[in-house]
């Protein structure tokens, strides 16, 4: 709960606990958590959860007041009863707070900005009409803050992407409407640092029906260790894009077929990881560009020479095929990588970079699954492999954000059991020594060893 929240209910139960007969300072508790209660919708906001607060508070001030101007006060037994009601109100916004992106570890602050690319090279196979590629990237970067930059929230369109990512996770569509009001460790638009030296590019590839800032704490932690990272968004495999004049793309269903047992599944999932590669590499003749125009905010700041690329799920298959196919990646690294969408050549022959999967018990307990029977493959066909490791206790979504969503995260199953501060820990601590050691040459203890360092994690068999 955020800093008001929490002074809201610690006032009533002071009014409601507080021994007969109560003072009058204390009988007029209730009405200053109203007073509170109205500067928490103008400074924290409002949100769904504290409803049955909000209206107990109001009801408890009314009261209150006019029981001041009587002779009569609530009796002990009323008041440990609303006790009890109060206890009610307060779990909700305690099981459903306000999630937090942890402050990145790195000496530098972070800044974020949104930018919205056409490849007038490639057509659009999603949206049913004749017209381009369109997508949308975020740019987390080393920045320079000063006190007017504005702290960035983690959603842009909150309203809109928060019930579709609700709705995809078999939650009512209003359920994380308060993600609207996350802020997150980055400055909007904030100036990139002006460093002697130019920054290593890492492109984030999200996974079907994700989004380019569902690993936001990952890319922040990048970036405040000197990373220009760009998250991807993926028009039409993702969740739901929302460009800035206002057009809404939803997902595509047919861009990936529900049935993984379809006969075209294979041929289909192609088509789209081709795409998602072919995102990728026009961000990176973007980024050439934009490191090449002298009035480009990031002129002369990017090394296009150092560059990472991971992914999520699908997003880590289209890791693993742009960069079986595209040399300009130096280094690739796969969350739960989907494998069925890569296509042959690169599943037997490998890539040549060097290369780092993490999975999810989950998946990796799916031993027969076809995703890993196709991992079977091309595991061995790899030129430089740094090592597959399996996190016990996490699922699917463990290496996205949205685990921070709730702490009975497991028991939505968005997560597996091993906490959630714990699988950032396990999960940044590998994501950042991989491209330390890849892209600029550090020596790291974590891959020199066997994988010991976490009791949680083990090697991939």
């Amino acid at each position: 709960m955020r800093p008001l929240e929490i002074v809201i209910p610690l006032l009533i139960a002071l009014y409601l606990l507080w021994p007969h007969p109560r003072p009058i300072a204390i009988r007029l508790a209730p009405a200053l958590a109203l007073i509170v209660t109205l500067i928490h919708f103008t400074v924290e906001g409002y949100r769904w959860q504290m409803i049955p607060l909000y209206a107990l508070t109001s009801l408890l001030a009314i009261s209150s007041l006019i029981k001041i101007f009587g002779a009569s006060d609530w009796s002990t037994t009323a008041s440990y009863s609303t006790f009890v009601l109060l206890l009610l109100s307060t779990a909700l916004p305690i099981l459903l707070p306000v999630p937090k992106i942890a402050t990145p570890n790195g000496p530098y602050k972070v800044g974020t900005s949104i930018f919205e690319m056409l490849d007038e090279s490639r057509q659009e196979i999603y949206s049913g009409k004749d017209e381009p590629r369109r997508f949308l990237v975020q740019v987390w970067y080393p920045a320079d803050v000063t006190a007017q930059d504005e702290r960035a929230l983690w959603m842009s369109n909150a309203d809109i992407y928060a019930p579709a990512i609700a709705t995809y996770i078999d939650l009512p569509s209003f359920f994380l409407n308060h993600l609207e009001l996350v802020e997150m460790p980055a400055y909007k638009d904030a100036q990139i640092v002006n460093a002697d030296g130019t920054f290593p590019v890492i492109l984030f590839s999200h996974g079907w029906n994700g989004f380019n800032a569902q690993n936001t704490g990952q890319a922040i932690e990048l970036a405040s260790h000197g990373y220009v990272v760009v998250g991807i968004q993926h028009t039409y495999g993702a969740v739901i894009t929302v460009f800035p004049d206002g057009t809404v793309a939803p997902n595509n269903p047919s861009a990936l077929p529900e049935d993984d047992n379809d006969p075209n599944y294979e041929e289909v999932a192609r088509v789209l990881v081709d795409q998602w590669a072919g995102d990728m590499s026009f961000v990176l003749n973007q980024l050439s560009d934009w490191d090449n125009e002298a009035n480009n905010s990031y002129f002369q700041t990017l090394d296009m020479e150092r560059v990472g690329v991971y992914g999520h799920s699908t997003g880590g298959g289209a890791a693993i095929q742009f960069c079986g196919t595209d040399l300009r990646c130096k280094a690739v690294l796969g969350m739960d990588p989907f494998m069925r969408p890569v296509s042959a050549e690169v599943i037997e022959g490998g890539v040549p970079q060097p290369s780092f999967f993490m999975f999810s018990q989950n998946w990796a307990d799916q031993v027969d699954s076809k995703n890993n029977q196709l991992f079977n493959t091309f595991y061995p066909a790899l030129s430089e492999n740094r090592g597959v490791i399996v996190i016990s206790g996490t699922k699917h979504f463990d290496f996205s954000d949205l685990p921070l969503l709730s702490p009975i995260a497991p028991q939505l199953g968005l997560k597996g059991p091993l906490k959630g501060s714990r699988v950032t820990e396990i999960v940044d601590a590998y994501l950042l020594d991989f491209f330390e050691m890849t892209l600029n040459e550090k020596p790291s203890e974590l891959f020199d060893g066997d994988f010991t360092e976490f009791q949680e994690v083990k090697e991939r068999n």
